[in-house]
C-alpha cells in the first residue's frame, strides 16, 4: 500500500479514497440491514466479482450475492464495523484492505465475534467504484461458529 499523507493527495486521490471507503461501508450497512432486494450486489461490485469467504466462495454478481445473504442469514442478526481502510490507487483500480470486527448474534443470543481484514480490488466502471474481488481473512474467533453444511 502506498504510504500518502493527506497534504500530498490531489484532489482526485481524495476523491477516490472517500468513495472507495463509501463503498467498504455500504457492503457492511447492506450485510447488517439485510437489504437484499433483488440485484443488490450490482450497486456495490462488477459482473465478475469473486468473493473468499471461510464459509466458501462465489464468483459472479448473482452467486457472491447469494453467499452474502446466506452468510448473514445464519444468525439473528449481525454487526460488521471497518477500520484501518487502506487503499492503493493504480489508475482505474485499486488495492484495498481493512480490518474487520463482525459480531455475530445467534438465534439464543449467544455471540461469535470475528476480527479479522478483508482484502479487495475494486475497479472504477460507468457507475462508479465496484468491488472486483474480496476476500475475508479471519485472524481470531470467539463463540460458537455458524453451522456449514
Amino acid at each position: 500500500m502506498s504510504d500518502h499523507h493527506a497534504s500530498q493527495d490531489s484532489p482526485v486521490q481524495t476523491l477516490v479514497q472517500t468513495s472507495v471507503q463509501t463503498l467498504v461501508h455500504r457492503l457492511f450497512r447492506a450485510l447488517d440491514a439485510r437489504e437484499f432486494a433483488p440485484g443488490w450486489m450490482g450497486g456495490l461490485a462488477t459482473e465478475d466479482v469473486r468473493m473468499e469467504t471461510p464459509v466458501g466462495t462465489a464468483e459472479g454478481l448473482e452467486a457472491v450475492g447469494r453467499l452474502a445473504e446466506e452468510a448473514v442469514g445464519r444468525f439473528a442478526r449481525t454487526q460488521h464495523m471497518a477500520s484501518g481502510i487502506l487503499i492503493d490507487i493504480a489508475g482505474g483500480r485499486a488495492d484495498v484492505s481493512w480490518n474487520a470486527h463482525m459480531t455475530h448474534v445467534h438465534d439464543d443470543e449467544t455471540l461469535f465475534t470475528v476480527g479479522g481484514r478483508f482484502d479487495a480490488e475494486v475497479r472504477h466502471t460507468p457507475d462508479g467504484w465496484r468491488f472486483s474481488r474480496m476476500a475475508v481473512r479471519p485472524v481470531w474467533t470467539q463463540g460458537r461458529p455458524p453451522v456449514v453444511e
